[in-house]
């Protein structure tokens, strides 16, 4: 598609301006945010076949060119974060209007992805320098990136062209809790390795601040981290801090933790904790207290989990199996797609049921056995 669109629009700037108007009106009409990632890649595209005659006319260029390199590394360096810092703060009076489609680069989620993963990255390397976030221009600058993304609908749907107000009680209250869970993290796992003879054994704190819920529920850009920072507990195995979390996922701002992007991560990472859906408790916390909670209203969620399952249905108790069969058995108003996910799981459970022709051979095979004893008798 980008490149079919590269083609047609040539060394054309009213082209290329028509259709940058034409993704920006379709964005606002569908809010489906891989609209932004076409804005993106569409310029990278031009830059790359080094068509001065449009790069050199979009404002945009060298912010995007320098974000772009910050996702393919999955990381904002602190000398590309004072560029990216340059481009922000250098948007003239009177050219106001550049910061719709910066936001617009910015609220591609591949961007979100890198800058959220950088700000937890951060954080850790905050606990390790004993200093508060308010106190680390990078990650303000992080912060102030993602507030501009989260905000491209509004200021293009407003036509209103200046940077979100950032709270203070993020900064201040919000990320110094995630910092106190990461420390949690070390506290335990140091615990675990001190020689245990006076002490009894530490368990891991199960409870989450109510603020941190909160948070969750009203903050867009702390839910946001609060969601990384669960796909980053959970890619590092981290099954404590993972169970842990988990219940503030239900109910989050705008129920970004149930959306397509967000779930699709997360069933990847936790193919890496495979052997923990052999236990009741952690199946129970995932499936039942999370997932089951919205797969009747929403059908995406419904999708996932059938995958999920579907790769890793021979891990998972034969019980609980059986009840997560009927849990996730499709309606009549079920889409194409999760019958489909519901027949390949359902194909896939009969398969590795012994046959019943097996299951009546077997006691008749057993049945001999009382007589075997006598030839040693002799």
């Amino acid at each position: 598609v980008v490149q079919k669109l590269t083609q047609m629009i040539g060394k054309n700037v009213k082209l290329y301006d028509m259709v940058l108007q034409f993704l920006r009106t379709l964005f606002l009409r569908t809010r489906n945010v891989h609209y932004c990632t076409l804005r993106a890649e569409l310029l990278m595209s031009l830059h790359d076949l080094e068509i001065s005659e449009i790069c050199n006319v979009d404002p945009c260029h060298k912010f995007t060119w320098c974000l772009d390199a910050c996702i393919r590394e999955k990381f904002v360096d602190n000398k590309r974060a004072r560029e990216l810092q340059g481009f922000l703060d250098g948007v003239k009076k009177g050219q106001e209007q550049v910061l719709g489609d910066l936001s617009m680069i910015l609220c591609d989620p591949f961007a979100i992805n890198t800058l959220a993963l950088s700000t937890i990255r951060h954080l850790q390397d905050l606990v390790g320098q004993d200093t508060l976030p308010r106190e680390s221009p990078d990650l303000l600058l992080l912060l102030r990136m993602l507030s501009l993304g989260q905000g491209a609908w509004d200021m293009i749907d407003s036509q209103v062209f200046k940077e979100p107000k950032m709270e203070a009680e993020l900064i201040t209250k919000f990320l110094p809790m995630l910092m106190s869970f990461v420390v949690d993290d070390h506290t335990f796992n140091v615990d675990q390795k001190l020689p245990s003879e006076e002490k009894g054994p530490i368990p891991y704190p199960s409870t989450i601040p109510e603020a941190f819920t909160k948070f969750l529920q009203e903050n867009r850009i702390a839910c946001e981290i609060g969601l990384y920072y669960i796909l980053h507990i959970t890619k590092q195995r981290n099954k404590n801090a993972f169970l842990r979390l988990l219940p503030a996922l239900v109910e989050t701002f705008s129920d970004l933790a149930f959306s397509d992007i967000f779930l699709h991560l997360l069933t990847g990472n936790l193919t890496l904790l495979g052997d923990e859906f052999a236990l009741e408790e952690f199946c129970t916390s995932l499936f039942d207290g999370f997932f089951l909670t919205a797969c009747s209203r929403k059908e995406n969620v419904h999708r996932h989990v059938l995958r999920l399952l579907l790769h890793l249905h021979h891990k998972v108790a034969p019980a609980k199996l059986e009840s997560l069969q009927k849990a996730l058995e499709p309606t009549k108003q079920s889409g194409e797609a999760v019958k489909e996910l519901y027949n390949q799981l359902t194909e896939k459970l009969e398969l590795r049921k012994p046959s019943p022709a097996e299951a009546t051979e077997t006691p008749s095979m057993e049945l001999p056995l009382p007589t075997v004893p006598t030839p040693t008798s002799r």
